[in-house]
């Protein structure tokens, strides 16, 4: 920044510069759905037993890990020999088995084994369709079919991510274009923010299309639309504290690119500082098990670090240019907010404040994590309603087999052993792989999604733990315990992360410890008000995904507002004295953190009106979360803590000018 001066030819030259990366990274930018996958290994750790029976299936056997569709045939009134004939036709032109009738006789079950260019996922699709109307051909009144199994569900989730990037970002653009508009009633001061966080997405969906392209980056379908949402919420988070100093410093100063060298110097230390905040927070994600979950840490840094870049170079080139009339047609004013109560009786407000929040946290100790099949989407797609009907004729676990994989040799000793396992049905004739591998088709009692089924294939493992065991249930199993411990390993991580970079930027000891604990509870009392939304929705289960990614984000974003809070305050501490200090810096940050706190929670409430529950679910709480940080936290507890403690609080620091407090 000191480099250009800020000047006219500066501000242009920065422009231009800028500008022209822009319309580079343009040209691949629209390519990162090439680079996006959604394929199941990126949902599993990578060392599991699991990820293992992938690796053999597709190395020891011709036809790689088994994906049956299961097509679904059902007659309340029980089976007719016409029903049996249309069933019969279907499996001779879909080359498909038919696997015993249901005991009930109301039902019959056909197998079609798909190979791994049909479970493309280009080419899955277009194969449902025509299985659906080869079914829909000739179907007898009154039999109900439905198509469920691996390869239905896959695409149910696929469709469900199709639309994903398009509609979050046209309804994320929508929303930030619509406070901006309520923020500042100016239509320059709509555009000019809106241009910029346009550009830093583009840069970084460029950046990370190169990255997944020549380095191997991971991107699925969950972080490609978090990528969306960080970038547009965070990049108007820094566009409405730096335009809010820059009015500040235009009040004080005639010339424009005099008031933008000062506002910059004043706000880039907080904005910098929330930046790396967050993105070394993220990048704590590469030590976690899971791989979707490596994955979004790069990905959601990238998106963090593009926004920064954008939001301090080209929206100020764009704010000096544009002059003061940038501002027309309403002057924009300081908040006069009074905060006299939080400043006259600290400890009340702040220990009333900390109360609400435990008890809000109290909630979430009535979490359950134990998500079925059912809980995967907000509506109940096909392969959801076939596996219902599956489940009401036949065992449950007839959807989805347990995967078994052993040396040939063992194949006797691990059949009547895994027969003997409570839970399990059935256990299939071997198929023979290579390399002396066979692989045996176990099913299970349970639905294979639940916990029981679970309970199950870890009975399994105890019963042949020579044998590798594969299959949805199995897949299941080993995320759980990855999850486990990537919670314990990343959640002490991101505090550890967040404590250093407060350290650094208050140069304190106390207040760090103070503003962490505060994000932390904010964080349970968030959780807690968000289970009670969860429940009146329908979905009370919470996957162990949501509560990673929900504890990064609230407590790496939401420490952002305490930030800018804290080192506006120690700014005006050494000017005015302590109290005054940080009581004038909560009356001149609170119109512009309110707004960036909206902001910033409208954006992450788009993931809300995802077709996925583990995204809407994630959507919600950083929402209810940031609102809770921005209202009451900010507002509330960091203030009455600051004021009732004193001067201490900058300890072993000492701020100020000597004023009696």
């Amino acid at each position: 920044m000191r480099i250009l001066k800020w000047t006219a030819l500066g501000a242009w030259l920065l422009l231009a510069v800028f500008a022209l990366i822009v319309v580079a990274a343009s040209t691949v930018a629209g390519r990162v759905g090439d680079v996006q996958t959604n394929d199941l290994r990126n949902w599993l750790p990578a060392t599991a037993d699991s990820t293992r029976a992938i690796d053999i299936a597709q190395t020891r056997f011709t036809s790689g890990e088994p994906e049956n569709l299961l097509i679904v045939y059902a007659r309340d009134s029980g089976i007719t020999g016409q029903d049996r004939a249309a069933v019969a036709a279907d499996s001779a032109a879909l080359g498909g088995g038919q696997a015993p009738p249901s005991r009930d006789g109301k039902a019959l079950l056909l197998l079609v084994p798909l190979t791994p260019d049909q479970l493309d996922e280009g080419t899955l699709p277009g194969v449902l369709d025509r299985v659906t109307k080869v079914v829909n051909d000739g179907l007898p009144d009154g039999l109900q079919t439905r198509l469920t199994g691996g390869p239905a569900a896959a695409a149910d989730f696929d469709a469900a991510f199709d639309s994903l990037d398009v509609t979050v970002l046209a309804v994320t653009a929508g929303v930030v274009a619509l406070l901006l508009l309520l923020t500042y009633r100016s239509p320059v001061l709509l555009l000019l923010p809106l241009i910029a966080v346009a550009a830093a997405s583009r840069l970084a969906n460029a950046l990370v299309y190169l990255c997944a392209k020549h380095f191997g980056l991971v991107v699925d379908g969950a972080s490609a639309g978090i990528l969306t949402v960080l970038v547009f919420g965070a990049g108007t988070d820094y566009a409405l504290l730096i335009i809010s100093r820059y009015r500040e410093e235009l009040g004080r100063h005639e010339n424009r690119y005099e008031a933008m060298r000062l506002a910059l110097r004043q706000s880039l230390p907080p904005i910098a500082a929330s930046a790396a905040t967050v993105i070394l927070a993220l990048l704590t994600l590469t030590f976690a098990e899971m791989n979707s979950t490596r994955g979004l840490g790069p990905v959601a840094a990238i998106g963090i670090a593009s926004a920064f870049v954008a939001m301090t170079t080209f929206l100020p080139a764009m704010l000096v240019l544009a002059g003061r009339w940038a501002f027309w047609p309403f002057a924009m004013r300081p908040s006069r907010v009074s905060w006299g109560f939080a400043a006259r009786h600290p400890r009340p407000v702040w220990m009333a404040t900390a109360v609400g929040l435990a008890a809000l946290a109290l909630v979430a100790t009535g979490l359950t994590t134990a998500q079925s099949r059912e809980d995967t989407f907000v509506t109940k797609p096909d392969s959801v309603a076939g596996f219902e009907l599956l489940a009401a004729h036949y065992p449950a676990g007839a959807s989805a087999p347990a995967m078994v994989y052993t040396p040939t040799g063992d194949v006797p000793a691990v059949s009547r052993a895994l027969q003997q396992v409570p839970g399990v049905a059935s256990v299939g004739q071997a198929e023979a792989g290579g390399a002396g591998w066979s692989r045996l088709p176990v099913t299970l009692a349970d639905d294979p999604s639940g916990a029981d089924a679970r309970r199950t294939v870890a009975r399994m493992r105890q019963a042949a733990p020579a044998a590798v065991i594969g299959g949805e249930t199995a897949e299941k199993l080993d995320q759980d315990a990855a999850m486990d411990a990537d919670l314990r390993l990343i959640l002490p991580l991101i505090l550890l992360v967040v404590l250093a970079v407060l350290i650094v930027l208050l140069r304190s000891l106390l207040a760090p410890l103070l503003l962490l604990a505060s994000v932390v509870l904010s964080f349970g009392a968030a959780l807690g008000a968000s289970l009670l939304i969860f429940r009146a929705l329908g979905f009370p289960n919470v996957e162990k995904t949501v509560l990673l990614n929900g504890f990064l984000f609230l407590v790496a974003l939401g420490v952002d507002y305490t930030i800018f809070l804290m080192s506006r305050a120690r700014e005006e501490v050494a000017a005015v004295g302590h109290r005054e200090g940080v009581t004038r810096a909560l009356a001149v940050t609170a119109g512009v953190i309110t707004s960036a706190g909206v902001v910033l929670a409208a954006t992450f409430s788009v993931l809300g009106l995802m077709p996925i529950v583990f995204m809407m679910q994630l959507g919600i709480l950083v929402a209810v979360g940031v609102l809770l940080d921005t209202f009451v936290v900010r507002t509330l507890l960091v203030p009455g803590l600051a004021l009732h403690i004193g001067p201490r609080v900058w300890w072993p620091h000492r701020v100020g000018t000597g004023m009696p407090d």
